[in-house]
Order: structure tokens, then sequence, then C-alpha cells
């Protein structure tokens, strides 16, 4: 006999279905509950709701699991691409060595941006926020690329197109906030390596593509590129719900990305650093203004709403960030607090009691600081990983038969009925 959760309101016992996903999660289908009962559940920021089926990612916060498409996270970030890893996150499988190659071609070809966007650039205030630039971008080239055909090869060209431009845009919004000459990819280099040098490139000192940096960026992205229902990707899926076109859903991911408790929270974790070296704190002092309550200091980086043990991005990264720190032989004090602060944390009874490890983003922006990437562009660094997540979403979604356009409900807490007041008799 199947189980099936059973509910009792005002008197009234309501079966529900149970629901079980591919590693065993659990879950109590309530779409009938307010029709059979006028009730509603009520979870702020949806914590303890399901609001999908996915096959994209998994994760597991007890014991530290990240997989995408079944393939653990730390397989990924040792042995493949971003491009190899944006297949599979948007295809459901790993490519073949001619499939790679040929979106590796298309990924080139598309790289330019049509000659009437550029023009958009030298408009923008030179304090624009590039995530800011980023968004509006975005959303602009419906104007310029056509509406997605019903034809699976025109569809994907379509997401590689996405994937090249983001990367040109986001290095030629850098280049003209420095009042410096926009570098073209090049088709002699591969994805992570065309950014970095349209970001330094310069006709002075031309910019030499580091193996190592380029395999830093390769796993930086990766381990942005999905984490299940978050913050950005629900926003993309909310937005994706009322059939807009894939440009507005993937510019309101971006928005969404924006936040310092989401996508910003490595440029957090660098002001943080900065502050502590600037104002001459000690760890200690750092550990005990954390635990206080009162105190309206944040220890960033550390703690993650999903993640209950240490995050196996996080040990992926830190390696990333010693390799990296070790090649260009400079010394960081940024990174000397960051150790401190990672040992004293890992050893203090409060810390270990609310499970606060420290967080992907401890180290990502360590990573990011020492390739050279100025602090507004790291929250773009992650929409440019987080972009074929985004889009294996959002196809995911649209094709999804049981999917319905997002419409939350509310419990009502404002005033009763009132009659209006004429102004004149308001006093």
């Amino acid at each position: 006999m199947k189980e099936v959760a059973k509910l009792v309101i005002d008197g009234k016992e309501l079966t529900l279905p149970l629901i079980e996903g591919s590693q065993g999660e659990k879950a109590i289908d309530i779409r009938s509950l307010r029709q059979e009962t006028g009730y509603i559940t009520f979870d702020p920021g949806l914590g303890n709701t399901g609001a999908c089926r996915s096959s994209i990612t998994y994760m597991d916060g007890e014991k530290g699991i990240l997989r995408y498409r079944g393939v653990p996270i730390e397989q990924l970030a040792e042995h493949s691409t971003f491009v190899e890893t944006a297949f599979l996150l948007i295809t459901g499988q790993l490519p073949t060595r001619d499939e790679l190659t040929r979106t590796s071609v298309y990924l080139n070809d598309f790289s330019p941006l049509h000659e009437n966007m550029k023009a958009f650039y030298q408009n923008y205030p030179p304090k624009a926020h590039p995530m800011g630039i980023l968004s509006a971008m975005v959303n602009a080239m419906r104007s310029f690329y056509p509406e997605l055909l019903d034809i699976e090869e025109e569809m994907n060209k379509t997401y590689l197109r996405l994937i090249s431009k983001i990367r040109t845009m986001a290095a030629m919004a850098y280049r003209i906030s420095k009042g410096e000459r926009v570098v073209y990819p090049r088709p002699d280099l591969c994805y992570c390596a065309n950014f970095l040098n349209m970001m330094f490139d310069s006709v002075v000192i031309p910019y030499h593509v580091d193996k190592d940096l380029v395999k830093a960026l390769n796993v930086f992205l990766i381990l942005h590129a999905d984490h299940e229902q978050n913050c950005s990707t629900t926003a993309v899926r909310v937005v994706g719900s009322g059939k807009v076109n894939i440009y507005s859903a993937l510019s309101a991911g971006i928005s969404a990305l924006w936040g310092p408790l989401h996508g910003g929270a490595n440029q957090a974790v660098v002001n943080m650093l900065e502050r502590i070296h600037s104002e001459g704190l000690t760890v200690k002092e750092c550990i005990s203004k954390a635990r206080d309550r009162n105190d309206p200091f944040r220890l960033m980086g550390f703690g993650h709403r999903v993640y209950k043990t240490y995050d196996p991005r996080a040990k992926i990264m830190k390696k990333m960030c010693d390799v990296i720190l070790s090649k260009i032989r400079r010394k960081d004090p940024l990174l000397d607090i960051v150790q401190e602060l990672e040992d004293a944390a890992l050893n203090d009874s409060y810390f270990k009691e609310k499970n606060l490890y420290p967080n992907v983003d401890f180290y990502s922006g360590i990573v990011l600081r020492a390739m050279g990437i100025p602090t507004n562009m790291f929250t773009v660094m992650f929409a440019i990983g987080r972009l074929p997540g985004w889009i294996a979403q959002w196809k995911e979604d649209v094709a999804d038969p049981e999917m319905r356009i997002t419409r939350p409900r509310q419990i009502y807490s404002g005033n009763l009925k009132q009659d209006y007041i004429p102004i004149d008799d308001r006093g």
C-alpha cells in the first residue's frame, strides 16, 4: 500500500500523497490543500517548500554533497572545464570530443557583440555598478537577437550565444569603466583564457595567459555553475513561469544575484577582511564580536543555509587559493587573516555548535583578488559561472507539464475594512 500523509483540520481528515526523489528525499504533496480545506501553508523564505521537480543538481547539506547531473563537484573541478560542465548542465550529459569542439567553435563565433549594443556602454555613468549594466544588457539582447525557435539546434545556439556574450559584456564593461580600449576574443584561446585576456591585455604590456590562472578560473566558474533552488535560480524560474523570453528571465536572475546575502557574499568577505586589516583588529577580537549578538559585526563567509557541514566547494577553492598565491608569489595580508580566522573558528565551540564552517565565498574572493579581478566585478564573475545553471533550470521549467505560473499566497495582516475619508475631512 502506498504511503500517504494524513492531516486533520476542523475535524476533517485529508489524505495527502507522498513524493520521493531519486536520492530518497521525501515530500508531502499539498496541491489539493487549499481547495479541500481553505488552508494554506506558511513558510517564509520557502525553506521547507519544494517548488519543482528537478534533475539538474543534487545537494545534501548534512553530508556536504554537491553533484551536477549526478557527477560529483570534486570530479568536475579536477578533470573538467567550465565549457564541458556547462554542456553537462544544459543537455544532461557530458559531451563527446566532437560535441565539445563544436561547442567551443560556436562560443568563439558568438563572442562579438552587435555593433549597436556597444553604444550602450558609452552612456552608462562612470560609477555604474557592473551588475546593473550586465542585467540591463542581457535584457537588451532580446532586441538584437531572435526569439527562441522550437528547434533544438536553434535553442542550443541561443544558449551558447548567451554564455559567450556574457563573458564579452563583462570584460567590455570593465575596460570601458577604466577608460581603456576594448579587447576582442581570440580564436586561439579557450573560454577562460579569452576572458582573462579580454580583461587585462594591454598594448604596452601584452597579457601573458597563465595555465594555473586559467585552471583557477575554470574551477571558480564550475563551482558556481548551479546550486539547486537558490534565490537567483528561483527568480529565473518564477519570472520564466510567466512565459517571458529567456533574456528577461536571466536578467532577473542577475538582479537577484546582486545582493550581499547571495552572489555579493564573496565581495562582502573581502570588504570584511579589508576592514579587519585597516582597523588592526585581532582574530580573537573578531571571533568575540561575531559571538556577541548585540554587536553589528558579522563574520562573513562562515555558515550556509543548506550546508550543515563543510561546504564541499570551499575545500576545492581553498586548494586553488593556495596554488594561485604560491604561483604569483605575492604576499597578501588578507590571506593571513583568512587562515587565522579559519583556524580560530574551526576550533571555537560556538562555531562548532552552530555548524559555522567556512563556505566557498570565504576563499573565492581571495582567488579573484589574486587574479587581479576588482572587487566590484566579483558578483559579475559569479553571474558568468551561474549562467549555464540558470539556462538549464529555465529550460527544465518551461518543459515541465506540471509547472504553472508562480502565484504564492499570503497571510494578510493589515487593517480591517475601513471607509474612505475625503481629504478635507482628514484634519
